[in-house]
């Protein structure tokens, strides 16, 4: 079966795309979504509630792009950038808030600026963490490489943590060791607060999933997925928690009060791709030509799951993206579009979805 794709609307890049820039993103929840662009010299943020375009605030990035992540607060007036050595506030004014510095995640003694190792192997390709804005904006949480400085270290290399920060202000309200060796992480924010949750991959050996719960005075952590699931999403209710097996093979339902699996779909479920030979059992046979989900997906609504298989289809032709039913995990269709697009599809929760355009300076936003 086939679900028939409509354009909502397509929205230009905020910035001029150049060989520096990342595609653009959009972010925060229905009410005001923030339209977002992070180049090596800034980070440029609009804001956009309902058709209104706010004008770009732009906040001047302390290192590269490719050196650290960000986040950005829902109201658009702070954003975080996380980098080998440290997580800088910097706010709409492009003044620096503050900044929390940590043992370095690749190794070295420590640096103070940019040019001072901007030119090192070993911190253009080190492991990273990465940051996200509760809900609400006032919380930002972390996954830096311990110890915190002025901390003595214990051990060699350090120890993983998880902090819940103070977005005012940078002060740490609550922080834990994750027990990871991350070579890249990602926050996945939870419509309350006080709720986060944190993928961290390890290269071939795991992908941790970590569920934190902040209550103003204690931070709880639980483990769901065995090491071995790619958290992806929160449903819009924040019941339910989307993830896909390392291996990328099963995608899972989970409760997100106890991290249990309410439901499983298998990628051999997917409808083998139409540019293959349909008497080529052969090549379908061989494991390398088997679909597989994407490390992207989510929530079209609360009962509707928006997936892609494009990775594995690149051999093929053209990526593909599905519709699966939530409540019993089944596959309903493939999404068809009246004009081709690129790349993966993004659930946005309101029923849609985003694809970046092939020169990625454009997204078109998606309704069924």
């Amino acid at each position: 079966m086939s679900h028939l794709a409509r354009l909502v609307t397509t929205l230009a890049a905020p910035a001029a795309l150049s060989g520096a820039d990342a595609a653009p993103r959009l972010e925060g929840g229905p009410s005001a979504r923030l339209l977002v662009q992070r180049g090596d010299a800034e980070l440029v943020v609009r804001e956009l509630r309902g058709s209104a375009v706010s004008a770009s605030v732009r906040f001047p990035a302390p290192w590269p792009r490719r050196f650290g992540g960000y986040a950005v607060s829902p109201d658009a007036g702070l954003a975080v950038f996380t980098g080998p050595h440290a997580l800088r506030a910097v706010d709409s004014a492009g003044t620096v808030r503050w900044e929390l510095r940590h043992r370095c995640w690749a190794g070295c003694a420590g640096h103070t600026a940019f040019d001072e190792y901007g030119d090192d192997r070993d911190h253009r390709y080190a492991s990273s963490g990465s940051a996200a804005f509760s809900a609400d904006g006032k919380l930002l949480w972390a996954h830096v490489l311990g110890p915190l400085s002025g901390e003595q270290p214990d051990g060699d290399r350090g120890e993983e943590e998880w902090l819940v920060l103070d977005a005012e202000d940078g002060t740490v309200l609550a922080r834990t060791r994750t027990r990871t060796s991350a070579a890249g992480s990602v926050h996945v924010p939870h419509p309350d607060p006080g709720q986060m949750g944190l993928s961290v991959g390890e290269g071939q050996e795991g992908a941790p999933l970590r569920w934190g719960r902040w209550d103003g005075r204690s931070l709880a952590v639980d483990t769901f997925g065995g090491e071995d699931r790619v958290l992806l999403a929160v449903s819009p209710t924040g019941n339910r928690l989307l993830t896909v097996t390392h291996d990328q093979d099963t995608l899972a339902l989970h409760r997100t009060a106890d991290g249990s699996v309410q439901g499983e779909l298998t990628a051999d479920a997917v409808p083998r791709h139409h540019a293959l030979d349909a008497d080529d059992d052969e090549v379908w046979e061989d494991s390398e030509t088997e679909a597989c989900f994407d490390y992207e997906g989510g929530f079209l609504d609360e009962d509707t799951l928006l997936v892609g298989t494009v990775e594995s289809d690149e051999e093929f032709g053209a990526g593909r993206h599905w519709l699966v039913d939530a409540t019993r995990m089944r596959l309903t269709g493939r999404v068809g579009y009246p004009v081709e697009v690129s790349g993966l599809p993004r659930a946005l929760g309101d029923g849609t979805w985003y694809t970046v355009s092939e020169d990625e300076n454009a997204l078109h936003v998606w309704a069924l």
